[in-house]
């Protein structure tokens, strides 16, 4: 089974496009959990087993595990332990060097911690990327048009009349042969989703920037589903994870969860 069906058998096994980050911050989180031996780790376990039976994926972000060394790499470990086998997993690690150290990367993230998926960066090219999409089985979400502010800073550069954004989009589909390639695409550009998703019409589209970043939900899912309604993973991180700090705070985010699902498969459904 490639990458892709395995996006599609599991947001129409969840019926859902919904993608929670996990940037769990110890300074967030409930100040009960910090009396636990591993607070961050008890924090996601709760958050997963009230979600896990609405979202098709979990975006870890890596630099809230690695930040904290050997202690937060342990925490992964056992985060990624407890998630259901049939949920996308991401890396949110935005990696991308010199082919070996690539192949290291992906390496650490397909094998030792066994990711489904990654976000890589393609500024060193394509052999910076290859040694991740040579996991055929793995999915490599490729940076195209983020969500924060400094995404005009580069992104927007005219190459032979088209912003690099799209060049990068345009790139992925040829380098696409495994059927594991996606692309990360801010919700906080609608009009350029629009435009993208109809020159990628197979491809996979992570979509960060809705809720605290104040993205349109229904502007991303209109233009950022396929002709199916499906193939957008539509990240949702603060908004939902630090929907409380009381010590319910899990059945909060349940809560904030599927009210997001449901506007997400009401707007669907009206597309």
């Amino acid at each position: 089974m490639s990458f892709v069906e395995k996006i599609i058998n599991t947001q129409r096994s969840k019926n859902s496009l919904l993608c929670i980050g996990l940037d769990t911050d110890l300074k967030k989180i409930p100040t009960f959990l910090k009396s636990y031996d591993d607070p961050i780790f008890e924090f996601n376990k709760r958050i997963i087993e009230q979600t896990k039976d609405i979202v098709c994926a979990y975006k870890i972000n890596i630099a809230f595990y690695e930040a904290l060394g050997s202690t937060g790499w342990q925490t992964l470990e056992k985060t990624l332990k407890i998630i259901p086998k049939e949920i996308i997993t991401i890396a949110d690690a935005k990696r991308g060097d010199i082919g070996n150290t690539s192949e290291l990367y992906a390496k650490a993230f397909f094998e030792t911690f066994s990711f489904d998926s990654i976000t890589v960066n393609p500024y060193l090219g394509y052999d910076s990327v290859y040694p991740f999409i040579n996991y055929n089985n793995k999915g490599v979400f490729i940076l195209a048009l983020t969500s924060n502010k400094g995404s005009s800073d580069f992104q927007y550069l005219k190459i032979d009349g088209k912003p690099l954004y799209q060049k990068v989009v345009e790139t992925v589909i040829e380098w696409n042969q495994n059927l594991n390639c996606g692309v990360v695409i801010g919700a906080t550009h609608p009009e350029e989703l629009k435009v993208l998703r109809e020159a990628a019409p197979s491809l996979p589209f992570l979509i960060p920037g809705i809720g605290a970043q104040g993205g349109d939900l229904e502007s991303t899912i209109k233009y950022g589903c396929d002709k199916n309604k499906e193939l957008a993973l539509i990240n949702i991180s603060r908004a939902i994870i630090y929907a409380s700090s009381d010590e319910d705070f899990d059945i909060k985010s349940r809560e904030i969860t599927i009210g997001y699902n449901n506007k997400i498969n009401n707007i669907r459904n009206k597309l």
